[in-house]
């Protein structure tokens, strides 16, 4: 065959063997059957426990980009465990986690685990390690025979929206430069220890002066 003028060569690919790149998903139904047992091999073996786990704290996201939102953190701190009065030691054998390298920031953070640890407590079951043999701090036998496991969300955190009330702008408002205000204050942070120097040699002046 004779080729002509700048045209593209022919080089069809005829043979490229697709059969073996293809991905099929075959066993869609087998593996969702299969994390169905799993979850309720689970349940089984950590009964009569919650099975979402352990309870955790609300905490809030690093930087300054995501700090507005609240999730579940590692563990409570021992201030926040302390406040609620639960000891240290005991706090992981009744389903707490305890992070020790945590440290609460704000009083609020503080308030709002401190109330998730008292509101657990109140609704917290425990089983004596011996059946029918109950030792100090244990659920009551009416308590544990009607114990029923839980499959939900062990504690969900959930973030409430703000609510802002629409009012009328002052006119002491409007009169206001936000801008201007910023940029004083900018240069205030910024000269403040020039301004204490000046201040101060002033002051050592009309020191001398009265010697």
């Amino acid at each position: 065959m004779v080729l002509k003028h700048n045209n593209q060569l022919p080089n069809q690919h005829f043979r490229k063997q697709w059969d073996r790149r293809v991905k099929t998903w075959f066993d869609q139904a087998g593996r969702k059957q299969s994390r169905r047992l799993a979850r309720v091999q689970k349940a089984a073996k950590v009964a009569p426990r919650p099975v979402d786990g352990l309870l955790r704290p609300a905490v809030r996201c690093p930087t300054l980009r995501y700090n507005m939102k609240l999730r579940s953190g590692r563990g409570f701190t021992l201030e926040e465990l302390k406040e609620a009065g639960v000891r240290r030691k005991e706090a992981r054998s009744i389903g707490i986690a305890v992070d020790h390298r945590r440290r609460n920031q704000s009083n609020e953070s503080l308030e709002l685990n401190v109330q998730r640890l008292k509101a657990y407590k109140a609704k917290l079951i425990v089983f004596p390690r011996k059946a029918g043999k109950p030792k100090k701090g244990d659920s009551e036998a009416a308590e544990v025979a009607g114990a029923v496991q839980l499959r939900t969300a062990l504690f969900p955190v959930e973030q409430a929206a703000p609510v802002v009330e629409a009012r009328a702008i002052t006119a002491e408002e409007k009169n206001v430069n936000a801008f201007m205000k910023l940029r004083y204050a900018r240069s205030a942070k910024r000269t403040l220890g020039a301004r204490e120097k000046r201040a101060r040699e002033k002051a050592e002046e009309e020191a001398n002066k009265k010697k």
